[in-house]
């Protein structure tokens, strides 16, 4: 694979943070070399993750009663306030993300606790989800283990061998409107409540029903209490932005142009981590609320590190700033992008592969 990095030591350099050479590893350095100097940020801070957990809850807990109190005022109100507080879900969905790869708390059960009560306001099963992450993590960029944790990508030559049929559904199925549209409602909705691709662990059905049950429960004290109005006016718009967000920093993380896919034999996992993510760069309160889950490059090369110290990864080592950046607009245009070359190693459109290979 070819280094993007910019110069500087040599990789058999021994990491020492007081070595102003060490916070710029070269570019003759292996993705995997970066490993041993992105260690030593991976140990959360108890009072920290206790911190970020606080003003993430209680803001999103304190919109929510804002937008009940407000159905007594304006509908339109507490719509608007629903509707922000979807980052919030956000936000809540990330910190449960980092539990999965216990990267939140010292102790692993605790981590595993708190991540199980977020999965009712992320309408995720906590277990179900972090086995499937953890599958999507080992074989990210791998074009042999596609299909679960991941949107599905073809390659251009299994595109033109499909039937007329088959084609259709494939562009259903990474049409916007789908993807972004009735795709997150449906995964979140209806594909969660099941743990699709894990059926036969009664360890993954019992976190899918336990967290069907609560949600269920939760539903059922908000219509006691309120009626319908904060069911539709409120939790669904929440959760729904909250959805809508999330699959959408998903898919950019991975579904750019000059990403990375790689066949079983040339496939190597820190290669495929360091080039085949993303560094999404975000205004900085949207890049609080998503949690610097944009630095996505240096998660995915080294998961254990809690998301506030993704930060100071870059800030130590600059060469890893500019690695696949892509800011807001730019990320618009990852939309058209459908099919992965294996020629021009790209993301293509439909029509750049037209060109590229001839009609189809």
């Amino acid at each position: 694979m070819t280094n993007r990095l910019s110069p500087g030591t040599s990789p058999g350099a021994p990491f020492s943070p007081g070595n102003p050479r060490d916070r710029e590893p070269g570019a003759s350095m292996a993705a995997r070399d970066w490993i041993r100097h992105l260690a030593r940020y991976r140990s959360p801070d108890p009072k920290r993750s206790i911190f970020e957990l606080a003003v993430t809850a209680l803001p999103f807990v304190a919109l929510w009663a804002a937008a009940w109190f407000a159905l007594s005022v304006s509908y339109w109100l507490a719509l608007a306030l629903a509707v922000a507080n979807g980052m919030f879900v956000v936000r809540l969905f990330a910190i449960q993300h980092d539990c999965g790869h216990s990267a939140f708390f010292k102790r692993r059960e605790i981590g595993d606790w708190v991540g199980r009560v977020l999965g009712v306001v992320t309408l995720t099963p906590y277990d179900v989800w972090k086995r499937s992450h953890s599958i999507h993590h080992a074989g990210s960029g791998n074009l042999d283990r596609r299909g679960m944790g991941d949107v599905y990508t073809l390659t251009v030559s299994e595109y033109r061998e499909l039937s007329r049929l088959k084609r259709l559904q494939y562009r259903l199925y990474r049409h916007p409107v789908v993807l972004f549209g009735l795709g997150p409602s449906f995964v979140f909705f209806v594909t969660n409540r099941l743990p699709f691709g894990l059926m036969n662990s009664l360890k993954y059905w019992t976190s899918a029903m336990a967290t069907n049950a609560a949600i269920g429960l939760a539903l059922a004290l908000i219509v006691w209490f309120g009626g319908w109005a904060p069911l539709l006016l409120i939790f669904l718009p929440t959760s729904l932005v909250g959805a809508t967000v999330g699959i959408w920093l998903f898919y950019v993380q991975h579904q750019f142009e000059r990403t990375e896919w790689d066949g079983e034999e040339d496939w190597e996992l820190h290669d495929a981590a360091l080039h085949g993510s993303s560094h999404y760069v975000m205004p900085a309160v949207l890049q609080w609320l998503t949690a610097n889950i944009g630095i996505h490059h240096v998660h995915h090369l080294y998961s254990r590190i809690p998301f506030y110290r993704l930060p100071e990864v870059l800030r130590d080592f600059p060469a890893l700033v500019g690695e696949q950046q892509l800011t807001i607009r730019q990320s618009l245009a990852c939309v058209k992008l459908q099919l992965w070359d294996e020629d021009s190693r790209q993301l293509l459109s439909y029509a750049q592969a037209r060109a590229a290979h001839g009609p189809f």
